[in-house]
């Protein structure tokens, strides 16, 4: 699932650059902190590239036209909390679960437990018994094996730890944890392998 696709079919000139068009939908967003995203695209032979900013877009495509590309998040900050936007936040932590689902960032399970009940709490805000029976978790696909031990001890999070947390201090809570995971290399890196660092 992509932030946001964009299908492009151009009409500019061929000398168009890449980072016009990055420019352009982070434009179209309102989008503000721009340099932790980019545009990325497949090619004819199932490879991912990210999009050259300084190289002509028509040159860098090896596939005809319509080109189909996704706008998603190039490498995580260094220090998330120090994101102003929350709309940045908000792409970042849509990047984050699509990036666990998948298992490009890999955790151990303690973590993984927090992460899932972070994830959880954005969703679905404060645990209510009387909405929430006891296999609700199996609702959410959040990790790409996804055990019975781990929903239960994530609904335990939920349940005892995050409750009154807001939407904005789960997005945080979960880009630091991701963070704390990748700077000490026991995540893994990123499905872009351009992730320094992260959340």
């Amino acid at each position: 699932m992509c932030v946001i696709t964009v299908c492009c079919v151009f009409s500019q000139q061929r000398e168009t650059k890449g980072q016009f068009l990055v420019d352009h939908v982070c434009n179209h967003y309102s989008l503000l902190e721009k340099d932790y995203f980019g545009i990325r695209y497949v090619d004819p032979e199932k490879q991912r590239h990210w999009l050259e900013p300084n190289k002509p877009i028509v040159k860098q495509m090896k596939s005809q036209q319509p080109y189909t590309m996704c706008f998603r998040v190039k490498f995580y900050p260094h220090e998330p909390m120090k994101i102003k936007e929350e709309l940045t936040r908000y792409l970042l932590y849509l990047q984050l679960k699509r990036d666990v689902y998948h298992g490009r960032l890999l955790c151990p399970f303690a973590d993984a437990a927090y992460l899932g009940a972070c994830i959880v709490q954005a969703e679905l805000g404060d645990y209510d018994q009387d909405e929430h029976p006891p296999d609700y978790i199996q609702d959410f696909k959040l990790f790409p094996k996804q055990s019975l031990k781990l929903e239960r001890k994530i609904i335990d999070i939920h349940k005892n730890e995050l409750r009154y947390y807001t939407h904005a201090d789960t997005h945080a809570d979960t880009h630091a944890e991701t963070h704390r995971h990748t700077c000490g290399n026991t995540c893994g890196n990123t499905c872009r392998n351009t992730c320094r660092h992260t959340q």
